[in-house]
């Protein structure tokens, strides 16, 4: 299985990097950008054949490691 991980800042939090982005197309001549938001995606191959347990288990692994809950939210989405 494969486990696809977006993470991103929660609303209300300061993006500079978001707005670093918008500016600069905006520089380039993309006008119709009006803001932007920057984040990551995870990629992980997991050993774990059944969906929910696999899920179960990334969700550990955000909370523990791989998001800052404090102002980061998380979506996860399970591929067979």
């Amino acid at each position: 299985m494969k486990a696809v991980i977006h993470v991103g800042l929660k609303p209300g939090v300061l993006d500079p990097q978001g707005r670093a982005i918008a500016r600069s197309l905006n520089n380039l001549g993309f006008d119709e950008v009006t803001g932007a938001k920057q984040g990551r995606v995870i990629e992980l191959d997991l050993k774990e054949t059944r969906a929910a347990l696999a899920e179960s288990r990334v969700r550990e692994m955000c909370e523990q490691l791989l998001a800052n809950t404090v102002i980061e939210s998380y979506r996860i989405r399970i591929e067979a």
